[in-house]
């Protein structure tokens, strides 16, 4: 039989390894460790929501794209951030006829290379204040980030936090924002976190599962304090970490419910009642600040404070030996496979555990698509399946694939098929790196 080895790397990323070989390195040869994330105090969460809920009952009775309302909250948000020290910036973007706004905040220092950001939308719906949907995130990471500048924080990594526009009109900001960035400044962001509604009166603690090594942070995080976690469906692809997805860029994050009903499984896990809501006032005008679950709210801003301190004081990896071929090579819809090959030359020994595999590969429908590693010897690495659900355009992203049984030296291909009809794209380039 011919060597045919399959390896499925959707869930082992850059990060993953990343994290991986930090955990193995020697003590000795490790920086030094930080102080643990501080408790984030669930009283200075809650004043940011007050004053999220004095702007809206100021403003019509809600903070939505467009309204008045949603202009203040994004000042009281960054004069927050600028008189912490953060370099601010308002991104602008333009939907429905009404201008809105992003707010990124940058904290200085740390390796500008690997990025670690953390995001929630503030704007709400027309018809309320939007305190848990999307106060409770929004006012969680301002906290985090405030934390951040109490402690003086010296991450290894760069930390920067994000507060996105139009959400609810299909993720309007969070879309300009990573729409925007150069594929360098894409490639430099190491993950985003994502919290939308993280305050449920009626809560349930969901952690997104896109990414394993950031699930993994999160997970450990309610290990420790006794407290079961489920992998979070309902906001699947509705809310600001899909941009980030698509795009190739790991995601994770936190969620605590919305109009689903709590099952009599889940009120047995972390209380609370069966055959109702887990916020019943979501997209209501009851969404005030009477409609926070104090607990999860103050459980989940610390989970942020954790994975903020965890992910940017983890040390960064060696940049290591990078081959590229940037020449195009169109894709035939729905026709034979079509290879681009790289040289490995000066590389002694075998490949690496975490060979990281950078593909930019311009497609109308990557669905269609299925993308294979092969090795000098023949041997073929699955990076990608194709999928009918999976209806996002290109595919920029970086695989990590388990390459040690290779001989480094020699030539690698790219291997990329499209399976379905009515679709066209290109390898627009793609890199190995050692």
């Amino acid at each position: 039989m011919p060597a045919f080895k399959i390896v499925a790397a959707g869930a082992a990323t850059a990060l993953a390894a990343a994290l991986l070989t930090a955990s193995a390195t020697p003590a000795s040869a490790r920086p030094a460790v930080l102080a643990a994330a501080p408790d984030i105090p669930v009283a200075n969460v809650k004043a940011h929501l007050s004053q999220l809920q004095s702007i809206a009952t100021a403003n019509g009775g809600n903070r939505a794209h467009g309204r008045a309302g949603y202009r203040a909250s994004i000042d009281y948000v960054k004069a927050e951030l600028d008189a912490a020290g953060y370099t601010t910036a308002l991104q602008q973007f333009t939907s429905s006829g009404a201008t809105g706004w992003n707010l990124i905040a940058d904290w200085p220092g740390g390796d500008t290379n690997h990025v670690i950001m953390a995001g929630a939308h503030l704007d709400s719906v027309t018809a309320g204040p939007g305190i848990n949907d999307n106060g409770s995130g929004s006012a969680a990471v301002l906290e985090t980030a405030l934390a951040v500048a109490r402690e003086n924080l010296q991450p290894t990594k760069h930390l920067r936090f994000g507060w996105w526009g139009a959400e609810e009109l299909g993720m309007v900001g969070s879309k300009a924002y990573v729409n925007g960035l150069a594929s360098t400044d894409r490639a430099r962001i190491d993950g985003y976190l994502n919290f939308d509604m993280i305050g449920s009166p009626n809560p349930g603690y969901f952690v997104y599962d896109d990414n394993a090594a950031l699930e993994k942070v999160f997970k450990d995080f309610f290990t420790a304090k006794g407290i079961a976690t489920e992998i979070e469906t309902e906001g699947d692809g509705r809310s600001d970490h899909a941009p980030f997805k698509n795009a190739g860029i790991p995601v994770g994050g936190l969620f605590s419910g919305a109009d689903y009903t709590k099952t009599s499984a889940q009120a047995q896990k972390w209380g609370g009642t069966a055959g109702q809501a887990f916020d019943r006032c979501y997209h209501s005008s009851c969404d005030t600040t009477s409609n926070i679950n104090d607990t999860a709210l103050d459980n989940n801003s610390d989970a942020i404070a954790h994975a903020i301190w965890t992910l940017g004081t983890a040390a960064t990896p060696p940049p290591g030996t990078v081959f590229e071929n940037t020449a195009d090579v169109a894709i035939p819809d729905n026709g034979a496979a079509v290879t681009s090959s790289i040289t490995v030359s000066g590389v002694s020994g075998n490949a690496p555990a975490a060979l990281a595999v950078g593909v930019d590969i311009r497609h109308t429908w990557r669905g269609d698509l299925v993308v294979d590693l092969v090795a000098p010897d023949g041997s073929s690495y699955r990076l990608k399946n194709s999928s009918g659900g999976d209806s996002a355009d290109n595919v920029i992203t970086t695989y990590t694939v388990n390459a040690s049984s290779e001989v480094a030296g020699g030539t690698w291909k790219l291997r990329v098929q499209d399976v379905a009809s009515q679709d066209t794209g290109y390898i627009n380039s793609w890199k190995l790196t050692f």
